[in-house]
């Protein structure tokens, strides 16, 4: 297959699975502005080299998921041979990043809409633009990694099914699980009102570093984090990257999570005089 190259807009809090062990889900797109679903990727166990940002260009021959039957959805061939082939700043009041993602990509405004492209399986990513942001808020978690996953990773590791190298212990202690959910509240152009939840792995390590400037203080972590998530970027022309869960892809009542956010700054448009 040959070589595509893809703007990375997402990368999700790591997840565990028992088939691939620590997993991050990362999506972008092409530079015509369609969408690409980059999984399974063991991305910390990536040379450190091609361990990739978002906003970054990357470069790999990728294969249809033929075990996700999201259109998007496609896996590297060979993780390992990834390349970073350069990336997109923010100068211009982000003219680049804007041009592919508001304008290349299409952006949707009803929430409705999008759920009914997922249950006929049309499309499963997406930009979304709401009308009005309600709230930000969170609730708690289950504070450690599902023990049942880690023991059956442990034993598929030890059988040589899992991982290309023997340090997944000390990878999986180096991402703590997140104790708290995150969600946005919104309303989109119809004015349907819902609450989904912000799975974007920048999210989860500003809780970290927040709660390591509060000395362990959770409560001030948190409206840390809403300082930004809510006060400033409803500052900015703020849309969501969408994407649906594979498990509730097809029929669930509204399958669509937060999977990044793009708090771009607004362009007044300016005038010939």
């Amino acid at each position: 297959m040959p070589a595509e190259r893809i703007l990375i807009t997402v990368k999700t809090y790591p997840t565990l699975s028992r088939s691939h062990g620590e997993l991050v889900c990362t999506a972008g797109l092409r530079e015509n502005g369609t969408w690409m679903r980059v999984y399974p990727v063991p991305f910390r166990l990536l040379d450190y080299e091609r361990r990739y940002s978002k906003f970054d260009w990357i470069e790999a021959s990728f294969s249809k998921n033929t075990r996700d039957s999201r259109p998007e959805s496609f896996r590297p061939n060979d993780p390992h041979s990834i390349e970073k082939v350069g990336e997109m700043g923010t100068h211009d009041n982000w003219r680049e990043r804007r041009d592919i993602v508001l304008g290349k990509a299409q952006v949707y405004d009803r929430l409705g809409y999008l759920i009914e492209a997922a249950h006929a399986n049309q499309f499963s990513l997406a930009v979304f633009k709401p009308t009005t942001i309600l709230d930000f808020v969170w609730e708690e978690a289950d504070r450690d990694w599902d023990p049942t996953k880690v023991e059956e990773m442990r034993s598929r590791t030890e059988q040589g099914e899992l991982f290309a190298t023997e340090n997944w212990k000390d990878t999986l202690k180096l991402i703590p699980k997140l104790p708290y959910k995150f969600f946005y509240c919104f309303a989109d152009q119809q004015g349907r009102k819902s609450r989904l939840q912000v799975l974007d792995w920048e999210t989860g390590q500003l809780y970290w570093n927040c709660l390591k400037n509060a000395e362990g203080d959770e409560g001030i972590a948190l409206l840390k984090v809403r300082q930004k998530y809510f006060d400033a970027f409803i500052t900015t022309d703020l849309h969501f990257f969408l994407g649906t869960t594979r498990g509730f892809h097809g029929w669930a009542s509204n399958p669509w999570v937060i999977i990044g956010v793009f708090p771009a700054p607004f362009v007044l448009q300016r005038t010939l005089f």
